[in-house]
């Protein structure tokens, strides 16, 4: 789930890192935001000393990046990712930080009630669906293919593939052989960014996405693939099983499968309510 924080508060300024598929925020600007401090950058600083006289591992999570400053020339500026970001924004005591605090402390809440009772975060990935206007046709095939995806990675972690950037390797090979298109590729055809592909993908598309992780899943298990190369082939085994189906049907109608259609409705969403919450991939 991506969390867009800070808007429509534009001195916030934003980073989108391509490889990462993530956001990093200019940690001086959420300060100025959320403190009533005229230095923010001499509070960022302390705050960082606080955090690392603490032994807290945010501290070694905060990066440097390019970012465009006052006077137009790009300078490094401390930067963090959102969960990096939201354990920051719990250090600072500021009344205008509460309301962030409170969401984490309901989103933990949630998280532990779907620890008990897993089908609550199936049933709340439903609800946040319906409100954003999909119809249930395609969220049956959205759910099924979230459980497809993590039977997949069960299987990986369990054959010793390191999650990060080891999967996000393994699933553009299986695009690759499914689509002829990494998932970048496949973004770029529908003109997203940082929004979620599958979130987007037509029916067919999600279909054929199933079919070349599911076919991964299985042949990792008849060869019993250990490690980041051997899965690497079994992702492209899978993948090619998607792909000639997808070839085939593309002979018989005539339609490519990969479409620049985005299956979501352009209207406005629903209100959800604060305790909805959706899944991540």
């Amino acid at each position: 789930m991506q969390i867009q924080l800070f808007e429509g508060i534009h001195q916030v300024r934003t980073y989108w890192h391509e490889e990462e598929q993530q956001w990093y925020v200019a940690l001086v600007d959420v300060v100025a935001v959320l403190t009533d401090t005229s230095l923010p950058r001499r509070y960022l600083s302390d705050l960082k000393r606080k955090l690392k006289a603490e032994g807290s591992e945010v501290y070694e999570k905060i990066v440097q990046l390019k970012l465009p400053a006052a006077d137009g020339k790009m300078r490094l500026t401390d930067a963090a990712n959102t969960p990096t970001l939201l354990r920051i924004i719990q250090s600072i005591p500021s009344p205008k930080a509460e309301p962030f605090k409170m969401w984490l402390a309901n989103v933990g809440s949630e998280r532990i009630q779907e620890i008990d009772n897993p089908e609550l975060a199936s049933q709340r990935a439903i609800e946040l669906y319906r409100a954003k206007g999909y119809s249930d046709e395609w969220i049956d095939k959205r759910m099924r293919s979230i459980q497809i995806r993590q039977k997949l990675t069960d299987e990986w972690k369990y054959r010793g593939v390191q999650e990060g950037k080891e999967y996000s390797i393994l699933t553009a090979e299986i695009s690759k052989a499914t689509f002829g298109l990494t998932p970048t590729e496949h973004k770029d055809i529908k003109k997203l960014k940082s929004q979620n592909l599958r979130d987007h993908m037509t029916d067919l598309e999600l279909i054929f996405t199933m079919l070349g992780e599911a076919s991964t899943t299985e042949i990792a298990k008849s060869r019993d693939s250990q490690g980041f190369d051997q899965n690497r082939e079994a992702a492209r085994a899978g993948g090619k099983i998607a792909g000639n189906a997808r070839r085939k049907l593309e002979l018989e109608t005539g339609e490519k499968v990969v479409s620049a259609k985005n299956v979501l409705p352009e209207k406005k969403p629903k209100t959800i309510d604060k305790k909805t919450s959706g899944e991540k991939e």
